[in-house]
């Protein structure tokens, strides 16, 4: 047995992991120190290699074979693993939208199989990040617009991963605009950071997440791979994180010596700023800070009571491709249905399928995010496929049925590296010098990253005139919208009978769809989200700004504090069924928790999932009116009636003041159990807050 192996044995007997930690790093010469600081892979090799194809195989970092430490072997995510030709699964926006963290802990299980299998324990892929504003390019790898509904996420998947790996939550923090992260000052007040943009980071801390990687901007001032109050003060010394911290890949921190006392631990993915001036400015007090974290998480890990080693033949199985097809059914939102949904199959004998991205395998961006299933099904796939005997075409006139798949694609949204990358004299100079007959190569290896912010929140104009020009031969057209973040559909939502949103649905997306349209499952998805009637009513957005204050006010909240209505608001979505919520009752607050309990009919004639959301409506000056505390997805048959708990968070209720929390309200507020965030019909009870 290795060093390693042998302490990971103790451990597993009952040892002590601080203990054993300490005997480890006394094992450590300066130099290995120093090696676990930053990447095994030299800068200019690397990027060559992921020039080729980013992430094939694990991006390795800190492994010492001297006393067998593994290393933390880097996979990136999160629609899957994107090692290999790994399972995709629908956008993470999309899986927010199926409300079900229980769901969601499944595809975190099948992704920690799939990276193992490949070789892989590091998986950078919980992204938890709040899109301030819908034309953020990368608020597909996020879950939506609240912080409740982002830390339950995010928790979730952690618990799924770590059953096989060591999951990594990202961007700490103030992450949404990504045009000019490498170069945007996002400032926020005490009160704004603590009680929207961190409490998901810290709900994952609580959870055990094992790292935590921090984001390219900078906040209040000084970049986040170097902020010691993000770091040390807040993550450590407030939330009390005992994993490892990792930056962001190559343009993560500007100071080498500067981040490792600030609290960074790793330099990601390469040996660059720290193999370059970490060894003439050593400070063996920080160094042994960062290799200790380091070594615990990795030891914590491998002591894990982890699941047995999966087989490679795990990797885009027909049991992952089923879970795949069964989150897109889930996730799909209905938005509009005017009798159209869901189809009958057994009545249709031509059904036109049109659009851009109707024949198209879109999965989402192609940046890092990117996943390579070895088949992705489309929209026509799907429905040719679960239409045996129907004709289909796209021709819209005479046809039973038109379906118009419309939206965006990488070109539209998703990771940015534009020019600037290779041309800044800033950015250029965190690399190391190039070797003599080496030809400088570009970091966008880490994708073809093209997309970046989106500058209209409406579909083309080309998808506006095709859907008008549908519903005028074809007055059962439904739309089909591709999309991660809010579409703004005023301009034309009036023309026609139904509209769903089917986002980047992943390798099983075309399938879903078609089971979704057919009524083999219910519509079931809500939105995670916030849809305005217009961009006016959303915060200020300049996608190449380099300051921008962030406040509290966004989405559903911005719309209630300015009593406008929105569109859709968060949580909004149609079922193929009804459902009715009688009565609520909530129990006395323990700790920051409370019990809310009530009955949900299924009213309607056919089976349907429905989800209960708990909102506090907050009369106070300078919060929101009404915040998310909880929610509860649930299936019913037809005509059944079921008593249906809800756990409640008083967190989004409480206000920061003086470096601590008290309740926003005085002494009560009112809970409802709703369908959407202002829903007339929800029911009501007050909740006793404590002084």
């Amino acid at each position: 047995m290795t060093v390693f192996e042998e302490s990971v044995a103790r451990l597993r007997a009952g040892s002590d992991l601080a203990a054993e930690t300490e005997a480890l790093l006394a094992e450590l010469t300066l130099d290995e120190k120093l090696w676990l600081l930053d990447g095994d892979d030299e800068f200019w090799p690397g990027l060559a290699e992921m020039s080729a194809g980013y992430n094939l195989r694990p991006i390795v970092m800190g492994a010492i074979d001297r006393i067998g430490l593994p290393g933390l072997r880097f996979s990136d995510g999160p629609r899957g693993v994107v090692m290999g030709a790994s399972t995709a699964f629908p956008v993470s926006m999309a899986r927010g939208a199926t409300w079900d963290p229980r769901l969601e802990e499944r595809v975190g299980l099948v992704i920690g199989r799939e990276m193992r299998a490949q070789g892989a324990n590091f998986f950078g892929g919980v992204c938890i990040n709040l899109p301030r504003h819908p034309a953020w390019g990368r608020i597909q790898e996020t879950y939506g617009e609240d912080p409740l509904l982002l830390g339950e996420f995010g928790a979730a998947l952690v618990r799924g991963v770590q059953r096989n790996a060591m999951a990594v939550a990202k961007h700490y923090a103030l992450n949404s605009m990504e045009n000019a992260r490498f170069k945007v000052d996002v400032t926020a007040d005490e009160p704004t950071l603590h009680e929207v943009f961190l409490p998901h980071f810290r709900r994952v801390v609580e959870e055990g997440v094992d790292g935590i990687m921090t984001a390219y901007n900078s906040v209040n001032g000084e970049w986040a791979g170097q902020n010691a109050e993000l770091m040390e003060g807040i993550l450590r010394g407030r939330w009390g994180f005992s994993g490892v911290t990792v930056s962001d890949f190559v343009f993560g921190l500007r100071d080498a010596a500067g981040s490792l006392r600030a609290g960074l631990d790793v330099e990601e993915p390469f040996r660059q700023q720290r193999a370059q001036h970490l060894p003439e400015a050593v400070e063996e007090e920080f160094v042994d800070r960062a290799a200790r974290r380091i070594l615990r998480t990795q030891l914590a890990y491998h002591a894990r009571d982890l699941e047995p080693a999966p087989s490679p033949d795990v990797v885009f199985s027909a049991e992952h491709r089923a879970l795949a097809r069964e989150v897109a059914q889930r996730s799909m939102v209905l938005l509009k249905n005017d009798g159209v949904l869901p189809l009958d199959a057994s009545s249709l004998t031509s059904v036109a399928v049109l659009g851009r991205l109707a024949a198209t395998a879109n999965t989402g961006d192609q940046g890092s995010s990117d996943v390579r299933s070895p088949e992705v099904v489309t929209a026509l796939a799907g429905l040719t496929a679960a239409l045996p005997g129907v004709r289909v075409t796209d021709d819209p006139q005479g046809a039973d049925v038109a379906v118009v798949v419309v939206g965006y694609t990488a070109a539209d949204e998703g990771e940015y590296l534009g020019a600037e990358a290779m041309s800044s004299p800033e950015l250029l100079a965190l690399f190391p010098p190039l070797p003599e007959g080496v030809a400088p190569r570009s970091p966008g290896g880490m994708g073809t990253a093209e997309g970046g912010d989106r500058a209209s929140l409406r579909l083309l104009p080309a998808d506006v005139e095709l859907i008008r020009a549908t519903a005028a031969v074809n007055p059962r057209t439904v739309v089909v919208i591709v999309t991660a973040g809010a579409v703004i559909t005023e301009e034309w939502r009036d023309q026609v009978p139904a509209v769903l949103i089917g986002w980047y649905g992943g390798a099983e997306g075309g399938h879903a769809l078609a089971d979704v349209l057919l009524g083999a499952v219910d519509a079931a998805g809500r939105l995670p989200y916030s849809i305005p009637v217009s961009e006016e009513h959303l915060p200020f957005f300049d996608r190449d700004a380099t300051s921008i204050t962030y406040d509290r006010w966004f989405g559903q909240r911005l719309l209630d504090r300015d009593g406008v209505a929105a569109a859709f608001p968060l949580g909004f979505g149609l079922s193929y069924t009804s459902f009715g919520i009688d009565g609520l009752s909530v129990s006395a607050v323990d700790g920051e928790h409370f019990t809310a309990t009530t009955a949900v009919t299924n009213t309607g004639d056919r089976a349907g999932r429905h989800v209960v959301q708990l909102y506090g409506v907050v009369e106070a000056d300078d919060f929101p009116r009404r915040v998310l505390l909880g929610f509860a997805p649930v299936e019913l048959a037809a005509g059944e009636k079921a008593e249906v708990t809800v756990i409640g968070s008083t967190r989004p209720l409480q206000r920061w003041t003086a470096g601590g929390f008290v309740p926003a309200a005085t002494s009560e507020v009112v809970v409802e159990a709703a369908a959407f965030s202002g829903d007339p019909e929800a029911a009501t009870a007050p909740l006793v807050l404590g002084q």
